[in-house]
């Protein structure tokens, strides 16, 4: 039997305070390349376990380290001098019925093929080296799949704890829109300069916006200084259609607050990325797995990329969290924000969690006596349907970060 708590909150939105703070680190961030790069090879091990054994066996490479390169960046070209090195530790089930898993060439393809398919400066074969350092899992760990294959249940190989919120409020919603839009492939054809390491960082002082947007530029496609401070005029420019679509309060706009008047201290990169000279990443340091960094929300720590997605509820929690808070605001009309706490027990089966503690926001009379059937459905619906996370993940339908 699962314990559901539910309780009415008030103010469970920080829109409704006067002060709120929303980040989005972009896909070019070094933080989000680890955290994309530990997914990539693990969903690249989910397809493997299945093709050739039936089933996703134990795997964790949610361990990664991006050092960063040296460049010489300049107008109209530039170079890399030493490549940025990519250390991708973990553990995972290297061999299986005398089969061997090809872990590290995985782990280049998948991570070569991601580069190549989000960065229009960056060459992976030239400025990035890659270090596989992944050993088999523990005897425990191990057996809990398969125990888990002998009863058909997956059982929770942590115990952690998962959150969720929704919906999303204005400047939560105006952040992920901005660095989307820079980030998207029309932006990029029409200009080439903007690099994909774009941070968005948004503050509401009451009933004023600020964004401060730090997009890194690609030297090759500028001419000089003058076009330098020309294009970030135009970045800027972008940045505000989002913005006139999403909020009527006043937004101030300002991108690479810290540049100066010279080639040497301005955002100058050779492939877009600050990872290149000046900056190091690592996974879990950025976005949770809804895309944002919501100080003003509840948040855990949990790293969710390149977990398994068959028994890490420390990866599950926080998207089944996100979801059904999803669900009670989309289909109950008195619900008007919901949030969601999950605890696990280790080698307890994933779909009946600890705790389910939801926070509801209700509309002026709703009763939350009248809605606890409904609610305690949904919740239910959800923890029996936990399984198609794994699906839904391998087929990419859900991201992490």
């Amino acid at each position: 039997m699962v314990e559901i708590s539910i309780t009415q909150s008030r103010d469970i939105s920080p829109a409704t305070g006067p002060m709120e703070i929303v980040e989005r680190k972009g896909i070019g961030h070094p933080d989000t390349m680890c955290d994309a790069l530990a997914e990539e090879l693990s969903l690249a091990l989910c397809r493997f376990y299945r093709e050739r054994f039936g089933l996703i066996l134990h795997h964790n490479v949610d361990k990664a380290l991006l050092w960063g390169g040296v460049s010489r960046p300049e107008f109209r070209g530039g170079e890399v001098v030493e490549p940025m090195e990519i250390f991708l530790a973990g553990r995972a089930t290297r061999e299986f019925k005398g089969v061997r898993v090809p872990v590290e060439e995985l782990m280049v393809e998948t991570g070569r093929q991601w580069l190549k398919e989000h960065f229009h400066a960056l060459d992976p074969d030239r400025h990035i080296r890659f270090h596989a350092m992944i050993r088999p899992g523990s005897h425990e760990l191990v057996d809990l799949y398969l125990r888990q294959r002998a009863n058909g249940m997956a059982l929770a190989n942590d115990t952690s704890c998962g959150v969720g919120f929704a919906p999303f409020d204005e400047l939560e919603r105006l952040v992920l829109a901005v660095e989307t839009r820079l980030n998207s492939p029309e932006v990029k054809a029409a200009h080439p300069a903007v690099g994909e390491d774009i941070k968005v960082m948004g503050v509401r002082n009451r009933d004023a916006i600020s964004l401060t947007v730090a997009c890194a530029f690609i030297g090759r496609h500028l001419d000089n200084i003058d076009d330098y401070m020309a294009k970030k005029v135009e970045v800027a420019a972008l940045v505000r259609q989002v913005a006139e679509g999403i909020t009527q309060k006043p937004v101030t706009i300002n991108v690479n607050t810290a540049d100066g008047q010279t080639q040497e201290s301005i955002y100058l990169t050779v492939t877009g990325t600050s990872a290149e000279a000046g900056d190091d990443g690592e996974v879990g340091r950025g976005n949770r797995v809804n895309g944002l960094i919501t100080p003003y929300r509840p948040m855990n720590m949990e790293a969710a990329a390149g977990k398994n997605p068959v028994t890490h509820v420390g990866k599950l929690y926080n998207i089944l969290a996100q979801e059904m808070t999803a669900h009670l605001v989309a289909d109950l009309p008195e619900v008007t924000a919901a949030q969601c706490y999950l605890v696990s027990r280790i080698g307890h089966p994933i779909d009946r969690p600890q705790i389910v503690d939801l926070r509801l926001g209700l509309r002026e009379g709703g009763q939350l006596g009248r809605l606890q059937g409904r609610v305690r459905e949904i919740v239910l619906h959800h923890l029996a349907d936990l399984s198609t996370l794994q699906d839904r993940l391998v087929e990419r339908a859900i991201k992490v970060y």
